[in-house]
């Protein structure tokens, strides 16, 4: 799938010359491009043709982009990179607690922003189609990953919703079990080398997959916590 050519973005902010800038440099550069100014005119845009990417401004008039971001990752899978004016640490964190799969703060070149789309959706493109097309679903403590549909299902055959971010991670522990890897080798991983990512997001984004797979995510067995290393994915995978 070429992104560059075919992919619909939606970017949500409440100031138009923003708006207009974004998008007169994306449609620019081959995609196709929804705008909205808040809350409601996202939801409607939505509606109307659900996005490849949602670009979202966290500080809006009524409704604000976090909560909209939690709003829409509780309905679907749509990859989130938020915006912000913000550059606290704890800003970014929430956002990523809330289920967005990059961060980026204004003010910012239009150039990384699209390296950025173009990276988020490389990766959710490569994790869509299987490596091994034979055998499409990864196993592991009774859970089941379907890397075709992005599913993942419960002992208990019950669907587990993941954000994209939460979805890349697992793929990269699945591929390296029993082993450690450290923060900067996740980051690597799951964003590509070089991405300006921060350490604290990789431990947001464990938290958030331990929430979702682990019996007891305050006692975690699956993910462990190696000190002064990083993480370990314990269980044993296989591959059906």
């Amino acid at each position: 799938m070429d992104f560059a050519t075919v992919s619909k973005l939606l970017f949500v902010d409440d100031d138009v010359e923003i708006l207009s800038l974004l998008k007169k440099f994306f449609t620019q550069h081959g995609y196709d491009v929804d705008v909205a100014e808040n809350g409601e005119a996202m939801w409607a845009a939505i509606a109307l043709g659900r996005p490849d990417t949602l670009i979202l401004d966290v500080m809006m008039p009524g409704e604000g982009g976090l909560s909209l971001c939690q709003k829409v990752r509780a309905q679907m899978g749509i990859p989130i990179i938020m915006l912000t004016a913000m550059a606290e640490l704890s800003d970014r964190i929430v956002g990523l607690e809330l289920g967005a799969d990059d961060y980026l703060t204004k003010p910012f070149a239009p150039q990384e922003l699209l390296a950025r789309v173009r990276a988020l959706q490389r990766r959710a493109g490569e994790q869509a189609s299987p490596v091994e097309p034979s055998r499409p679903v990864i196993a592991f403590a009774g859970w089941h990953l379907d890397i075709t549909c992005r599913e993942l299902r419960s002992p208990e055959n019950v669907m587990i919703p993941l954000s994209g971010g939460e979805f890349d991670l697992l793929v990269v522990f699945l591929d390296h079990p029993q082993r450690i890897l450290t923060r900067e080798q996740l980051i690597d991983l799951t964003h590509g080398q070089g991405h300006d990512a921060f350490d604290r997001s990789i431990d947001v984004q464990v938290s958030r997959l331990r929430r979702k797979i682990e019996p007891d995510c305050k006692r975690p067995d699956l993910i462990r916590t190696v000190r002064n290393g990083g993480y370990m994915f314990t269980a044993k995978v296989s591959r059906t």
